[in-house]
């Protein structure tokens, strides 16, 4: 079993964009410190939910700070991105880092980003496979060419290659964010590892895991690319000497960041939305996750992994909003749930 945290650099109410930022830096920093295994930092636009606007910048940097963990991408939007440019970017950090980077995407939501960034809302709704097949195709061959509906040019080198980066990886590890039956198929029928929601529970995530094995099987994989799948799972994660103070640290301070992130966030052709009850939705993740003692937190690890069969964890562990409270949160993580799964 694979730990690893989730790093959104919330901004909390009150707070500025820059103390976010540096929360999410030395977070990431405290989690090779302790042990973890690896850091998946999310991306957003234009919204205090997450002030991260490019997940492979500040994996860039992270990378160089550290020297041991994984660093990951939960996920680069695609349709916001030319998918040649984030496979040139993501095999720079593949070869510089000696294989430590990994890239998540996703195909984001239908928000004004799109607008902004001139890819419109087919590039959403319609055009995540094309793009996904072409980002795949840079990272694992040494020229490309493209004739799709939406990229079209001619025959180019791949430079640098992944492959160049000298550990005998074929390249960076891509992860598909799945949350729907479409989703899945499309992630299994690539051969590609899914990132699935920490809104997502046990029993659900175990039906997308079965349902990724059967598209997976009917495309052709083999039983040992299935069996060898390492799906994540996000979640949250918030340790205390009992489980009512956990519950209470994060029922304080997450609602207030939930609304303001939440609401924050513009459709791109005004469609009206649903927003999740920010304390309803604090508490049901609360149900869900690793939330309480050092042993508790370890035992519901253990049940949703043997649940689900999904072995790698992405732990959002900034809940409080508080720098020291999640240095801390990172610390017992490492030292006191981790030898109890190992």
């Amino acid at each position: 079993m694979r730990i690893g945290s989730f790093v959104l650099a919330a901004q909390f109410p009150g707070q500025g964009q820059g103390e976010a930022l540096h929360r999410a830096v030395r977070s990431a920093e405290v989690a090779e410190e302790a042990g973890l295994d690896a850091v998946w930092l999310a991306e957003h636009h234009f919204v205090p939910y997450g002030t991260c606007p490019s997940a492979v910048t500040l994996a860039a940097l992270l990378l160089g700070r550290t020297r041991r963990i994984r660093v990951g991408t939960a996920v680069s939007v695609l349709p916001n991105a030319h998918p040649v440019a984030l496979g040139e970017q993501a095999a720079l950090l593949h070869v510089t880092s000696g294989g430590r980077f990994m890239l998540g995407v996703g195909r984001g939501g239908p928000w004004v980003d799109l607008e902004v960034f001139g890819s419109g809302l087919e590039a959403y709704e319609k055009g995540f496979p094309e793009s996904l097949d072409l980002l795949v195709r840079w990272l694992r061959e040494p020229s490309v060419s493209s004739a799709g509906e939406r990229f079209s040019f001619r025959e180019v080198p791949v430079v640098p290659r992944p492959s160049e980066d000298l550990t005998g990886a074929e390249g960076p590890e891509v992860v598909v964010a799945c949350t729907s039956p479409a989703s899945v198929r499309l992630a299994a029928e690539r051969g590609l590892s899914m990132l699935l929601g920490m809104h997502v529970g046990d029993e659900e995530k175990a039906e997308m895991v079965a349902l990724w094995r059967t598209h997976a099987a009917a495309a052709g994989r083999s039983p040992e690319e299935i069996a060898g799948a390492a799906h994540v799972s996000a979640g949250i994660a918030q340790i205390a000497d009992r489980r009512t103070d956990a519950v209470e640290t994060l029922v304080k301070a997450m609602p207030g960041w939930l609304k303001q992130g939440l609401e924050a966030h513009v459709t791109v052709d005004g469609r009206a939305r649903a927003m999740r009850d920010p304390l309803a939705y604090t508490e049901l993740l609360c149900g869900l996750h690793p939330v309480g003692t050092p042993q508790l937190c370890a035992d519901r690890l253990a049940a949703t992994s043997e649940r689900t069969g999904i072995t790698r964890f992405a732990l959002l562990v900034e809940g409080s909003g508080d720098l020291a409270a999640t240095e801390e949160n990172v610390r017992r993580l490492g030292a006191e749930v981790l030898p109890r799964l190992r």
